[in-house]
């Protein structure tokens, strides 16, 4: 019954919602305060100064992107960031209970009045009232008290966002950061790219973002991680070995340094204490990744782990399914350790501790599965052309008749494609019966060894092939077309090894019979065929039928797909045309090589292959278009194949090239130490070379006369024997050098006498390049008797010669006196262009020359501590040119401690090559 003075009314929705309204105002949700504090900064942390800058704040950024798998330091980065900043920081971490629309709202506007957001009192009041379906009001109330609060440059971090998968969420964040106030930064990290417009923000350059290749620690990095922030030194190289392995992903180094500091303690003589194939890093990938995947990804990872490389294609067939594409492209999304190979994103690979810890799973719980999906893998990448993955397969299953069928089918063009020692190794891991009964084998186990430089064991081989040849004739049926391609690379073989004995002869006779052989056998062997008809006409000075030689090799090098044949045809062809004086040719040569090598090549997971003729021939081009930094550049790998160890008459070829660059940039010491090096090796392993090197002596005699240092050069002058020489260029390049040192000794008729000849004999044989030095030295003996008459016009001619080839060097390394007269001189015979260059090129010489003397040569110094036993011993076989792995099959020892002995004699020694540690080791009598 109403009381008197008072009216009924109903509770209407509007009256209900302003009473709830009123008790929110009384009344927070229960929020985790811890969610919004932001971690305590480590100070032995390493410091990221490359990705601090770019999370900075610029004009019109409003986001800042951190995408990367767990473990790579994504919270570690942000949170250093936010440290160095003045402004307030709001942080957020996100766990898998904020993935509903209200409670992600209710804890980024706690995180935002936690760190001291005003006047979001009534959007706080909103989010708790409010039906699911009003909370945009609610986050635009938000939004416009952000946009009124007097504090500047606020910055709000959601740690962990990947957890956050609610379209509505993302719908809602999407409109937050259109309308972000300009003096707030969001920071998003998350494991997984965002289902967020960002590409749209890219646009509007709204947004910075650090990936995992940006997030992975460089080598500096991760010897600075172990050093300050896990207290255990490392020597660089170990600290490299871990940052490969590891790739930079940080999870992995810290796990693998937590286990080498719990099993074993660092000592001494230990390279490195610690080791990345722990167990625990297994257990992290497969219960902090794996096990946090949808089902579909889960059994993805695992069918394709015995894959080193994907792609869509590949996948399917081991599968046995047609959505492959469709999961590498979420694995990508989802940044699951799936590292792109290509710009056209077709092929990937696992990062390899992820697919390591994958593999063993599957192995562990599915062992026929793994097998069954790993015959799919091999027979498609064997279909596809990728042979060598294929085989590392078979290896890996230990699959030997498997392995015999191809390597039969493949190994020669695997050979001539650069990858001898690849299958040498294979070979070696045949039964040794099935090697020694199969004829294609045991030739291709021939001419991997002759390509390794091996050459010593192929004569016993060879013999064995014969009686096995023999033997299957009388055994019917017998495939006599392959009998006769297999007689036809015997005599192929037995034409090299010829040559390396100098028996001229016996090489062409062989190499001849092959090519008559040849067309009635569907074994491919031109190329190599060609390529020694080459080297035969090179050898001998016989320039334009080498050329011929040899443009057929690449020709067919390149029908034949044989890589490696095309590289050294082609670079030996380069390096005669620069001989011959035809620079532009030359170079057009080595870029058309080049240029086919990586278009049919290219394959991502090989190193690029190098040429020793190719670049060895680009070194001295560039060097005589005095371009040294470029000649420099081509120098760099070969030098690599010098220090790993490489074939004799390889290395005399890079020792020389690298003597004749030093010499030009006037390093005469350093020219010096590589021609002995050079020298050293010929005269020690000249059986193995099969061309006759250029003669290092004669570019010494230069070394000599340009340190001023006339009592050797005239000692070498004394000496000099011609008689050993077959190849004329060689003898050229002798006549050349003693021309110099007659007229640097006050004798220019005895420099003339020995001109005259050599002149008619480079013009007869088009020896452009060496006729051009005899014009400039005969024009010097000219002026040196007082014949100025005589000597310009002799002077010019070579002038004129060098501008129509390209050569420029050459003039700054004659004398002061020819410099002189090419100052002078003013010809209108010449191109005006060209020699204001050349004149140019002599005046800077002229005064680097005024401000810097000449260094004194080398002289022997005492070691401060003796070398041991082994570094002796070590230092011998380093001086046979043996690499790295045969120095330790020699010493019975591992790789390692090979490595361990060379780094202490190159402290001893006070050196940081093996080309330095030979010299000093020379000139100390050592060897």
């Amino acid at each position: 019954m109403p009381v008197a003075g008072q009216t009924d009314e109903l509770l209407t929705p509007a009256i209900v919602r302003g009473v709830l309204t009123q008790l929110s105002a009384f009344t927070n949700p229960m929020l985790l305060n811890t969610k919004f504090l932001r971690p305590v900064p480590d100070p032995r942390a390493v410091k990221r100064a490359r990705l601090l800058d770019l999370l900075m704040a610029r004009t019109a950024k409003r986001l800042n992107l951190v995408v990367a798998p767990a473990g790579f330091g994504k919270t570690t980065l942000v949170n250093q960031w936010c440290e160095q900043l003045d402004g307030p920081v709001a942080w957020l971490a996100l766990d898998q209970n904020d993935n509903e629309p209200r409670r992600f709202w209710q804890y980024v506007a706690g995180a935002l009045a936690h760190s001291g957001a005003k006047g979001i009192a009534e959007s706080q009041q909103q989010l708790n009232s409010h039906e699911a379906h009003e909370l945009d009001g609610a986050i635009t109330a938000l939004l416009n008290a952000l946009a009124a609060d007097p504090q500047k440059s606020r910055v709000l971090v959601l740690d962990d966002y990947h957890l956050i998968e609610d379209p509505q969420i993302q719908r809602q964040l999407s409109y937050f950061v259109d309308y972000l106030p300009p003096d707030l930064t969001l920071v998003i990290t998350s494991r997984v790219e965002p289902d967020l417009p960002v590409a749209r923000w890219r646009v509007r350059q709204w947004v910075d973002e650090i990936h995992p290749q940006m997030l992975a620690f460089s080598e500096q990095e991760t010897q600075r991680f172990f050093e300050d922030y896990m207290a255990l030194p490392l020597s660089a190289e170990a600290a490299r070995r871990i940052w490969q392995q590891t790739e930079g992903w940080v999870a992995a180094m810290q796990l693998a340094a937590l286990s080498g500091q719990n099993n074993r303690s660092p000592t001494p003589d230990d390279v490195s204490p610690i080791h990345v194939n722990s167990r625990q890093i297994s257990d992290y990938v497969l219960t902090e990744i794996l096990d946090q995947q949808p089902a579909s990804v889960r059994r993805f990872l695992l069918d394709t782990a015995c894959c080193p490389r994907l792609n869509a294609s590949l996948c399917d067939t081991v599968r046995e399914a047609g959505d492959s594409q469709e999961m590498l492209e979420l694995l990508t999304r989802r940044n699951l350790f799936l590292i792109p190979l290509d710009s056209r994103n077709e092929w990937f690979r696992y990062h390899d501790l992820f697919r390591e810890a994958l593999y063993q799973r599957i192995c562990q719980n599915e062992p026929e599965k793994v097998k069954t999906q790993q015959t799919r893998a091999v027979n498609w990448l064997l279909e596809h052309d990728n042979i060598q993955e294929g085989i590392h397969q078979i290896v890996q299953n230990r699959d030997w008749p498997w392995l015999a069928r191809v390597l039969e089918q493949h190994g020669n063009n695997l050979i001539h494609a650069g990858f001898h020692l690849p299958v040498l190794e294979w070979l070696g891991q045949l039964p040794p019966d099935e090697l020694r009964n199969s004829p294609g084998l045991l030739m291709l186990h021939i001419w991997a060894l002759f390509f390794a430089n091996r050459v010593d064991r192929i004569q016993l081989e060879l013999e064995q092939l014969d009686a096995l040849l023999e033997q299957t004739r009388q055994e019917p049926p017998t495939d006599t077309e392959n009998s006769r391609g297999l007689r036809s690379e015997i005599s192929l073989i037995r034409s090299y090894l010829a040559r390396s004995r100098s028996d001229d002869k016996s090489a062409s006779d062989l190499t001849q019979q092959v090519l008559r052989d040849i067309d009635h056998t569907r074994i491919p062997l031109k190329s190599v065929t060609y390529y020694g008809l080459g080297l035969d006409y090179f050898g001998h000075g016989d320039l334009l039928p080498a050329e011929d030689a040899l443009r057929s090799a690449v020709r067919y090098g390149q029908v034949e797909r044989k890589a490696s044949t095309v590289l050294s045809s082609g670079g030996l062809l380069a390096w005669i045309q620069f001989n011959r004086g035809e620079l532009e040719l030359a170079l057009d040569t080595c870029t058309s090589v080049r240029a086919w090598i990586d278009q049919h090549h290219s394959d991502p997971k090989q190193p690029t292959l190098i040429s020793c003729w190719l670049n060895s021939a680009l070194v001295e081009i560039n060097r005589e278009r005095n371009e040294p930094d470029l000649a420099a550049a081509y120098l760099a790998p070969l030098l690599q194949h010098v220090e790993t160890g490489t074939e004799p008459g390889q290395h005399v070829i890079i020792q020389y090239v690298r003597a004749h660059l030093a010499f030009s940039q006037g390093h005469i010491a350093e020219a010096l130490e590589a021609l002995e090096d050079a020298e050293s090796v010929a005269e020690r392993r000249s059986d193995h070379i099969l061309f006759e090197p250029p003669s290092c002596a004669a570019l010494k005699a230069r070394c000599y006369l340009a340190a001023g240092d006339l009592k050797r050069a005239t000692a070498w002058l004394q000496s000099r024997s011609t008689s050993h020489f077959r190849n004329p260029l060689n003898r050229e390049q002798s006549a050349i050098s003693a021309a110099r040192v007659l007229i640097a000794t006050d004798r220019p008729a005895q420099a003339i006498a020995l001109l005259a000849p050599l002149r008619l004999s480079t013009e007869q044989s088009r020896h452009d390049r060496h006729l051009i030095e005899v014009l400039i030295i005969y024009a010097d003996a000219l002026r040196a008797e007082g014949n100025l008459q005589d000597a310009r016009p002799m002077l010019v001619q070579a002038l004129q010669r060098a501008a129509k080839a390209g050569f420029l060097r050459m003039f700054a390394e004659e004398s002061a006196s020819m410099q002189a007269m090419i100052r002078e001189l003013d010809s209108p015979e010449l191109p005006p262009a060209w020699l204001r260059q050349l004149k140019g090129l002599l005046e800077r010489d002229t005064e680097n020359d005024a401000t810097s003397a000449a260094a004194p040569l080398p002289t022997p110094e005492a070691l401060v501590e003796p070398l041991s036993q082994r570094e002796r011993e070590v230092l011998l076989l380093i001086h046979e040119g043996l690499p790295n792995k045969e120095i330790a099959v020699r010493m019975q020892v591992a790789a390692t401690t090979v490595k361990a002995h060379i780094r202490n004699l190159y402290g001893k020694l006070n050196v940081g090559s093996r080309t330095e540690a030979l010299a000093r080791a020379r000139r100390l009598g050592l060897v």
